[in-house]
């Protein structure tokens, strides 16, 4: 139960990156005070670590589900759905 709690807190990957989209863009601006571009560093600093995770918890799961039964992980290169319409 506080597991599920807890992941309905924590926003979606798309929207961390969102977020971390817009904290580099008001950062960019430069017209901000110290304390503000102190915060917002912080806040983004935070935000690359936790997606980070994320992204090597993902690519850990990918990695289970192409493992092969003498453990040798299958690889191929990704090719989207609608690759090649046109």
């Amino acid at each position: 139960m506080a597991d599920s709690a807890k992941k309905t807190k924590e926003p979606s990957f798309e929207d961390g990156l969102k977020r971390l989209e817009a904290i580099v863009k008001e950062l960019e601006q430069g017209e901000l005070a110290l304390e503000r571009s102190l915060a917002l560093y912080e806040e983004g600093t935070a935000l690359n670590h936790a997606l980070g995770l994320r992204l090597d918890d993902a690519e850990r799961r990918i990695e289970v589900l192409t493992r092969g039964a003498d453990g040798t992980v299958a690889t191929a290169p990704f090719t989207p759905p609608d690759a090649g319409k046109g």
